[in-house]
């Protein structure tokens, strides 16, 4: 089986979580899903780490879900409620550094919105593809775009299916850097290092604490999400627009 995530120890106290599946560009599948909850929990395990850096490949960070399981949502095959990425990432004992690279799609942004600091690249996109699809926003982004970016920019991006270059952020948001893409792991390396001298229970206490809102939050809204998904999946125009935005025309075959 190919390594499609892996966890690394790149220095004392700092992990290093990679998506690296070229293939399908780290899209949401059965077997990327499985391989990051895997070595999540292999990461909360993992008593020598003190912070962790969530890393993409260099030209996306992380494209969101894939068509066959956006189907499986439309379709009643999977329940949004069963997508419990947000809540494992949010639930981790350490910090967490989101060091996007490259683009950031839909489920792919909301996986990095969910880590405790926030890197972009001034070169990439960044936006919500949901409604271009005939569904509403899911994985917890309903909110934790507003908490990141304010409840303005949240809605025009998430109304409009808008994407913005990290450039757009720059200054006029609640992330932590938008810098040129190739000097965003080096920043995330620097604030890892300065958080890993630190004691883990102290480390722990904190990440649980600051976490709390964001964690509120997925939970409250998780609910309205899955409750949106049934009225949109109900309609046959959002199967029709998945398979259109992934190969017009296309209809996937039935399992």
């Amino acid at each position: 089986m190919k390594d499609l995530v892996t966890l690394t120890m790149v220095e004392e106290g700092i992990a290093v979580l990679s998506l690296q599946d070229e293939e399908k560009k780290n899209s949401f599948h059965e077997e990327f899903i499985d391989q990051l909850i895997a070595r999540l929990g292999e990461l909360a395990r993992l008593e020598e780490a003190r912070v962790c850096i969530f890393r993409g490949l260099p030209d996306v960070f992380c494209a969101g879900a894939s068509e066959d399981l956006l189907l499986d949502l439309a379709e009643g095959e999977l329940q949004a409620s069963d997508i419990s990425l947000p809540k494992v990432v949010l639930d981790l004992p350490i910090p967490t550094i989101a060091a996007m690279e490259g683009h950031g799609i839909g489920g792919g942004l909301a996986l990095g919105l969910c880590c405790d600091l926030i890197l972009m690249a001034r070169e990439s996109r960044y936006g919500c593809s949901f409604m271009n699809m005939g569904f509403t926003p899911g994985m917890g982004i309903t909110r934790l775009l507003h908490l990141a970016v304010g409840p303005y920019v949240a809605a025009e991006m998430m109304f409009g299916a808008q994407f913005f270059k990290g450039s757009h952020f720059d200054k006029a948001s609640g992330l932590n850097y938008v810098l040129p893409r190739d000097e965003v792991y080096q920043k995330a390396l620097q604030l890892a290092r300065r958080i890993a001298e630190k004691p883990r229970p102290a480390l722990s206490a904190l990440k649980s604490y600051l976490s709390l809102p964001r964690r509120q939050a997925f939970e409250e809204t998780l609910t309205a999400e899955t409750f949106m998904h049934l009225l949109c999946f109900a309609e046959p125009e959002s199967s029709r627009r998945i398979r259109e935005s992934y190969t017009p025309g296309a209809a996937r075959k039935k399992k």
